[in-house]
C-alpha cells in the first residue's frame, strides 16, 4: 500500500514543471471543476517504473504505456501491481511482458498499463 500525500503530488509537479492547479490544491482543482487535488498521469507512470525497477536488480524498463481510467487522489490508499504474461527471448536479449495496475482500497482501477522488461 502507498499513499501520496498533497505535499507530495505538489512537490512533484512542481519538480516536474507542471504547474496546473489541479496538481496544486483541492481548491484550485476545484475551481477547474474536479472534485479535488488530483495525481499528475507522469507520476502514476513513474510510480510503475520505480516498481519495476526495484523488483530486480539490473532489469531495464523498454516499454510502458498506461490507460487512465479514472482520477487519482492523493490521501488515498493505492496499491500498485505488476503480473508477468508473456516470457521470450532473441538475439537482442531476455524479456518479460508484464500487465500493470493502480487500484484504491475499493479494488477500482485507476490506471492500467503494459511494460516490457529486459532481463539482465
Amino acid at each position: 500500500m502507498l499513499t501520496l500525500t498533497n505535499a507530495q503530488v505538489r512537490r512533484y509537479a512542481e519538480a516536474a514543471n507542471m504547474p496546473g492547479g489541479r496538481f496544486m490544491s483541492d481548491t484550485d482543482a476545484q475551481a477547474e471543476g474536479l472534485p479535488g487535488q488530483i495525481v499528475p498521469g507522469n507520476l502514476s507512470l513513474a510510480l510503475f517504473s520505480r516498481l519495476l525497477a526495484e523488483w530486480s536488480a539490473g532489469v531495464r524498463l523498454k516499454r510502458i504505456s498506461a490507460t487512465f481510467r479514472a482520477l487519482v487522489r492523493p490521501n488515498v490508499a493505492l496499491t500498485l501491481g505488476a503480473v508477468v504474461t508473456e516470457k521470450h527471448s532473441s538475439d537482442h536479449g531476455d524479456f518479460i511482458e508484464c500487465d500493470l495496475g493502480l487500484e484504491n482500497a475499493d479494488g477500482e482501477r485507476l490506471v492500467t498499463g503494459t511494460a516490457t522488461v529486459e532481463l539482465a
